[in-house]
């Protein structure tokens, strides 16, 4: 079985290389994803791939895997980066690490390989199960770890081509397995962040490519205005630390890009501008429409399930009704769905 492997340095991917490479029979070969920013934008940080290079190199001379190197910085910053800045600018909240893995991770890196391996490989927490004929995505039993989420616009073809070797585990048994084999990365803290900016600050990107535009932050209940903000697209909804804001706690809950004014709410009302719904658009389901309107979903990376009810308005567009409000909806966000343990698959917000 020839088998591809994308691995990143880290203790998840090293392990699922590791446990892969000690199977009978299987032809390993790993591949390390060098993308545009680790080396265009290295003035805003400490940019990581070196060190990540380094431990990649060292699993790989452990169980003698060969690696290759793929340079995707041209596709990572017209499939990904552009997006996410044109998603900014209209003022709506992107979210790079679904595309990066529905167009870069197995996408142009499956056009890169082309038909020269059976499967592809990668150390994520999620779980693939076939049945009736279909790749059905399943959540890992690890809820915190869980990246389900971030695989929720996957298609067939591409689940039908990958393996998630730690997709069934907790992180404290990937944690012990690594010690127990003697990964090179088995004490190596977890990265955080948007996948493309390694170590460096999201605010340090979005002030580089879309600058800074001063104006009000203001309280929307009176019209208010309790400070100033360097750029709209600097915040989210649902925000709560970085306002500079005395007297909160402050939440925004409003952008208005065309007047150029963050609207926040004070703890004391944060939760009258809750939503309990909004309409899906572009909704993609993994291997199947849901049999029934009764699911589950989740707004944000997280273990947290929200009971819902769904309703076809057309071709691709549903209306969701949440069991309760969530304080955090905003325009361009992803709504990812539920059934149980399986992620059914995700759509955009309007």
């Amino acid at each position: 079985m020839k088998t591809a492997i994308l691995v990143s340095g880290g203790v998840d991917s090293s392990t699922a290389l590791a446990l892969l490479a000690r199977e009978p029979g299987r032809q390993l070969t790993a591949f390390y994803l060098k993308i545009w920013l680790e080396e265009e934008l290295h003035f805003l940080g400490d940019c990581p791939w070196e060190e990540d290079l380094a431990f990649v190199r060292a699993i790989c001379r452990q169980y003698q895997v060969p690696l290759k190197i793929v340079p995707l910085q041209s596709e990572y910053r017209e499939r990904v980066v552009e997006h996410a800045l044109a998603e900014l600018r209209a003022g709506r909240t992107p979210s790079p690490d679904i595309w990066c893995n529905q167009f870069i991770k197995f996408g142009e890196f499956f056009r890169v390989i082309g038909d020269e391996f059976d499967q592809v490989a990668t150390g994520h927490y999620a779980r693939i199960e076939q049945r009736d004929g279909l790749y059905w995505l399943r959540r890992a039993p690890d809820p915190v770890k869980d990246q389900s989420y971030f695989l929720a616009r996957l298609d067939q073809r591409q689940l039908s081509r990958l393996i998630f070797p730690i997709g069934g585990y907790q992180k404290f048994d990937v944690r012990r397995l690594a010690r127990e084999l003697d990964v090179p990365s088995k004490d190596r803290r977890d990265s955080q962040g948007i996948c493309f900016l390694g170590k460096i600050q999201y605010r340090d990107f979005v002030k580089f490519h879309l600058g800074e535009r001063p104006g009000p932050i203001v309280e929307l209940e009176n019209g208010r205005e309790l400070g100033r903000h360097q750029g709209v697209w600097f915040y989210t909804i649902g925000q709560r630390q970085g306002l500079g804001l005395s007297g909160g706690p402050w939440y925004v809950v409003r952008r208005d890009m065309a007047e150029n004014i963050v609207y926040v709410s004070h703890s004391t009302h944060y939760l009258e501008q809750a939503r309990g719904t909004f309409v899906a658009e572009d909704v993609r389901w993994i291997a199947a429409p849901p049999a029934h309107h009764d699911l589950q979903l989740k707004l944000r990376h997280g273990p947290q399930l929200i009971d819902c009810q769904i309703e076809p308005l057309g071709t691709d567009r549903y209306s969701v009704v949440m069991d309760r409000e969530d304080p955090g909806v905003a325009p361009g966000q992803w709504s990812i769905f539920y059934d149980g343990d399986y992620c059914l698959g995700a759509g955009i917000i309007a």
